[in-house]
């Protein structure tokens, strides 16, 4: 009993960065503590005294249920939509939550998780791992099952499409509230101009209904204001919060959440809107931090 509950508090010490793993991987909250609970199990299965390093034996481990998660995804597109938005963390508009600071460190912003949601399962694996985790490519090799060259090849390729869309917020979130309320104020009055004005050119809104008749991925200015004055009726219901640690709002007309939106902020403009509509996932959301 005494080595089960070492066993225990020793996996307890990690469980923090596992879940920040399987929730890059995976993009979904609940998805990453399941992920999290079978790396559990199989610590309890195993000779705990032959691992010299449990850190990254459950690293690894978590990263193999994950890219299992993953190919699983892609073999049944059916289920998955052109549009994705990962499960959003939201925080009190002020200040993340301590056991929110795990999952959100080096900037996660809702922008990038969607990003990273398009990569394939391999590349995704290798990014995330290496640039933000610092696994080493040849540990990373062993998980995907390529040499430790073609691992760094793999992270190189998703990293350049990281860098190609919109996902660094400007540190200030002062002054990302001032441009998210802008925003608002403008949706409200119906001043298309004003809109125009606090949205980089080449913004990009992506939507995620839950169905595929709905979700929507919208590029520039002109379009992104119209549709912001299309959906103007809900602003005055709009709730500040952080959203992945980043200005955003959710929208809960009469106490019922219908939307949460994540803001990307940059040099004073807008440059990336990422919204989650669907209410099946919605339901599932933790807003505790807000009450």
């Amino acid at each position: 009993m005494d080595e089960d509950v070492r066993l225990a508090e020793q996996f307890e010490e990690h469980r923090a960065r596992l879940r920040a793993v399987a929730y890059r991987m995976l993009g979904s909250l609940g998805e990453a503590d399941d992920a999290v609970q079978e790396a559990w199990f199989r610590l309890r299965r195993s000779d705990a005294e032959q691992i010299d390093n449990l850190a990254g034996w459950l690293t690894t481990v978590v990263a193999r249920i994950c890219l299992n998660v993953l190919r699983s995804r892609r073999r049944h597109p059916e289920e998955s939509l052109e549009v994705h938005v990962p499960d959003p963390v939201i925080d009190r508009p002020d200040t993340v939550e301590p056991e929110h600071e795990a999952l959100l460190a080096d900037a996660i912003g809702l922008a990038l998780m969607t990003v990273l949601h398009t990569l394939p399962p391999a590349e995704r694996l290798a990014l995330v791992l290496h640039d933000s985790f610092a696994v080493p490519f040849e540990e990373i090799a062993r998980i995907v099952d390529k040499t430790p060259a073609a691992t760094r090849q793999l992270a190189s390729r998703g990293r350049r499409k990281v860098q190609d869309s919109p996902t660094t917020p400007e540190p200030d979130r002062a002054r990302q509230r001032e441009v998210v309320d802008a925003f608002f104020a403008a949706s409200r009055g119906g001043d298309f101009d004003a809109l125009v004005a606090l949205l980089d050119p080449d913004v990009v809104l992506r939507s995620d209904t839950g169905r595929a008749d709905t979700s929507l991925v919208l590029r520039g200015a002109p379009s992104v204001a119209s549709n912001a004055l299309t959906y103007s009726s809900g602003a005055r219901w709009a709730r500040p919060a952080l959203v992945n640690g980043a200005a955003g709002v959710v929208i809960s007309p009469h106490g019922r959440v219908v939307a949460v939106l994540a803001f990307t902020v940059a040099d004073g403009r807008v440059v990336a809107i990422d919204a989650l509509g669907d209410p099946a996932r919605l339901e599932q959301l933790d807003l505790s931090a807000l009450d």
